[in-house]
């Protein structure tokens, strides 16, 4: 079948995006593991699946010994980081491009010395960029077709969907905005698994010659064993490659896992790269916390995704940014909102902390605790605004009411969002004519 939706396709597959993380992480609570392309190549040589012959290497020493053991004229050498758009990216240094061809083990340490260490700025990175710790040598294939090929877990179906086009080697969004007809997509059923017919009426779809396609529906199916086997989100091939000589190739690969079943695939999560990650969402995953840093300046602190965004959208309605999605669930514990506030008060720019709970699983009591507990502990110099709903918010406000602390406590949330982005909009007027400020609570 074709798609009938074009946002359905560009929102499966532009998860990489900050955007797209922060809905996934608000809608489904987890975070997704991706590896780096060698990582991902090896899982895929490992079930058959052909791939260019090369190595990933650490130091400029080790990208040279690759080459040599190449020994080949026509290589590439690929900065390895977990960002899209790397042979248009930028270095730090200024080295133009993270993909570059080469034809000798000195090139290979050349630019292996230029990338290694250094921050990628790609158009997926933000201007931060990504560090660069390995890069991957690969003998340079011909190719004279070059189409798109993955798997992906469809909500619609509640099943994994394969798409393919014949248009590889470039953004699928751009294909699926441009030429939709051009895709194809066809439901997967867990049930009955990948049958031949399906292979086939995938490979079919790539516009590879007759034996070249013959080898690519063994592909398909072995790339549907590495999804099925390893507890994939995605396993994207662009491009899977027709060569001069008529083989097909796992040109480049990206793969993601859900990390629910990082208890039983231990060969894959040995692979999780943590310098391409937030130290402050490694930080607050060991407390349960789901954490994502935005561009605003009123930091968040909500239990449960859907009060999350609701609290992020009321923030922006009346005039302010938030800086954070977090997300402590049901586990909103006092040592889960002390480190919240850590996590929330290392951002210099932020102005203003908003609280809001609604005590469910949680009593609010004991939330107001661990929020006066923290406030007395840390010497937070922002206004905290407070709005605790649920059971035993009487008390909690109460609680809260009585401490003599600078924390403003409501119970209607329109009013907490109001107040909250009056506060903070005061603190960044006086940090612009660098004045301190200090609030008290009205009589």
């Amino acid at each position: 079948m074709m798609f009938k939706s074009v946002s359905w396709l560009s929102g499966r597959l532009m998860t990489a995006s900050r955007a797209g993380v922060l809905r996934q992480t608000a809608t489904s609570q987890k975070r997704l593991l991706s590896l780096h392309e060698y990582r991902s190549a090896q899982i895929l040589k490992d079930y058959g699946v052909p791939v260019p012959e090369g190595a990933a290497a650490t130091t400029p020493e080790g990208a040279e010994e690759i080459a040599k053991k190449l020994d080949k004229e026509d290589m590439v050498i690929k900065a390895q980081v977990l960002a899209g758009g790397r042979g248009k990216g930028t270095f730090d240094n200024g080295l133009k491009g993270g993909v570059k061809l080469i034809s000798s083990p000195v090139e290979a340490k050349m630019f292996a010395e230029q990338m290694l260490g250094h921050k990628l700025i790609t158009k997926q990175t933000g201007a931060a960029g990504k560090l660069c710790t390995a890069v991957y040598v690969v003998e340079r294939e011909f190719v004279r077709r070059e189409a798109y090929l993955a798997i992906l877990l469809d909500r619609t179906t509640r099943g994994p969907v394969i798409v393919a086009s014949s248009q590889g080697g470039m953004d699928i969004e751009t294909v699926a905005k441009e030429s939709p007809e051009a895709i194809f997509s066809t439901p997967v059923d867990i049930h009955t698994g990948l049958t031949d017919e399906v292979a086939w009426k995938v490979a079919s779809a790539l516009g590879f010659s007759h034996a070249a396609t013959l080898e690519a529906a063994e592909i398909v199916k072995k790339l549907y064993k590495v999804f099925n086997d390893k507890d994939a989100t995605q396993v994207e091939i662009n491009p899977l490659s027709e060569t001069v000589d008529r083989r097909v190739l796992a040109m480049d690969a990206k793969l993601g896992f859900d990390d629910n079943a990082a208890f039983r695939q231990g060969d894959v999560w040995q692979y999780r790269d943590l310098t391409q990650e937030d130290p402050d969402e490694i930080e607050a995953a060991k407390f349960n916390l789901n954490f994502i840093k935005l561009d605003g300046n009123i930091g968040c602190l909500v239990n449960g995704a859907g009060l999350a965004m609701a609290t992020m959208d009321i923030i922006k309605l009346y005039g302010g940014e938030p800086a954070n999605f977090l997300d402590c669930g049901g586990g909103a514990t006092a040592e889960a909102i002390r480190e919240a506030f850590n996590i929330l008060l290392r951002e210099t720019k932020v102005t203003a902390i908003f609280v809001n709970i609604f005590g469910g699983i949680v009593r609010c009591d004991n939330i107001a605790r661990g929020l006066i507990a923290t406030a007395q502990e840390m010497n937070i110099t922002v206004p905290i605004v407070a709005r605790l709903q649920g059971t035993n918010f009487e008390e909690a406000q109460k609680i809260i009411n009585e401490s003599s602390l600078k924390i403003f406590s409501f119970t209607d949330l329109d009013e907490a969002a109001q107040k909250v982005c009056q506060l903070s909009e005061v603190v960044s007027l006086a940090r612009q004519i660098d004045v301190n400020v200090s609030f008290e609570l009205p009589l």
